[in-house]
């Protein structure tokens, strides 16, 4: 185990693992939902997909809407491949901008999950259908995840190739 998470990087620790905490935590807290694991193994393996889990919902949907909203603004990704061979720190300074977002996406994900735990006493067949919703929202959310991962490595490789 030690071994394990001595290979994590700080933006795995903090993005996935941290805020994955946080949620059980706080969803234990604020919700009548436990996720916190007895066994210490399966707790950081749960914990960590949680986080990840998270993670994607601010970059899938929490990301775009500060986009559109003009909240944040970014810059074109050729021009930020760039600015990171002059200025290194950069890479520091886009995994705390990531971890900004994944709290965000936390506290966003609170407010659903008590929403949810709201509208399923009403309607008492979200409670039955739960684990299929759940599958299909994680495979769809992952699949677009992909993409947009597939599509950053593109934009890379093409914006060191035309330099």
């Amino acid at each position: 185990m030690t071994d394990f998470l001595g290979k994590i990087s700080s933006y795995n620790l903090f993005n996935y693992l941290f805020s994955g905490v946080l949620f059980v935590i706080l969803a234990n807290y604020f919700t009548p939902y436990s996720f916190v694991q007895k066994d210490l193994v399966l707790g950081v393996f749960l914990y960590y997909f949680i986080g990840l889990v998270i993670s994607r919902v601010g970059s899938l949907f929490i990301e775009p809407i500060l986009k559109k909203i003009s909240f944040v603004k970014f810059m074109p990704y050729p021009d930020f491949v760039k600015a990171l061979k002059v200025d290194p720190s950069l890479d520091v300074l886009s995994e705390v901008n990531n971890m900004y977002r994944t709290l965000t996406a936390v506290f966003v994900s609170l407010i659903f999950l008590k929403l949810y735990q709201l509208v399923s006493l009403k309607f008492v067949f979200l409670q039955m259908a739960q684990g299929y919703a759940l599958i299909g929202f994680l495979l769809l959310m992952f699949l677009f995840a992909y993409r947009k991962q597939t599509s950053y490595i593109t934009k890379r490789i093409t914006s060191i190739n035309s330099n």
